[in-house]
């Protein structure tokens, strides 16, 4: 039943990674839209997720935040979409590996630029991700290895990596690199892929028709 796995998110955030994973899983579920400011950080809301952001999933009780945690929660939690490889797999190191590289350094380093802040010249080793050129570096070394970031077959890690490198590619917070453009190709359609940013993409049309017109 739906109500065994709800997914709270706002269309314009970090919860259309979550999206594209529940796609990929084809199990059923029920969407909550919470708005930035005001539902996102109500009392209510903010006992499940006490930083007030999204997206958050609540299964079967189990409350799970941050993209990357609810891509790799939700492919052990539904081991029949095939999304992760077995505990034996050699491709399981891959998977952790670029799973967590993606929340942590390439998270922090494109943020970082996104602001406009740079790690001071000689102070490199105090931030977890050095500077940005090693991310990019390291981001194509990822992509250049295999068809897919744990080897020859698509995983949660992709979903999560992935959407990194396409919100990357589509606003120019990393580099356009041929490599980046060619795995995002590889990924971006597949039929979930399609359907998330579909369902997303006709919220935030909904979302702007509902807008009051300035005068």
């Amino acid at each position: 039943m739906s109500e065994d796995l709800v997914f709270y998110t706002n269309p314009m955030s970090r919860g259309r990674i979550a999206r594209w994973m529940l796609e990929e899983v084809g199990r059923p579920y029920r969407t909550e839209i919470l708005d930035f400011g005001t539902t996102m950080k109500a009392p209510g809301y903010r006992a499940l997720n006490p930083m007030g952001k999204v997206p958050t999933i609540s299964h079967r009780g189990t409350i799970v935040t941050e993209g990357g945690a609810i891509c790799a929660y939700l492919a052990d939690a539904f081991p029949e979409a095939g999304l992760a490889p077995a505990p034996n797999d050699p491709a399981r190191g891959s998977y952790y590996r670029w799973m967590f590289f993606a929340a942590g350094p390439v998270e922090a380093a494109v943020t970082n630029k996104a602001l406009g802040f740079e790690i001071p010249a000689g102070r490199e080793r105090m931030a977890g991700y050095g500077c940005f050129a090693d991310v990019m570096d390291t981001l194509e070394f990822a992509v250049s290895q295999n068809e897919f970031i744990a080897g020859d077959k698509f995983s949660a890690a992709d979903v999560y990596f992935g959407a990194q490198i396409g919100w990357g590619l589509m606003f120019k917070s990393i580099d356009q690199r041929p490599a980046f453009e060619s795995y995002w190709r590889r990924i971006s359609d597949r039929p979930a892929a399609i359907r998330a940013r579909s369902i997303d993409d006709a919220l935030v049309a909904a979302m702007k028709q509902a807008q009051p017109a300035v005068r």
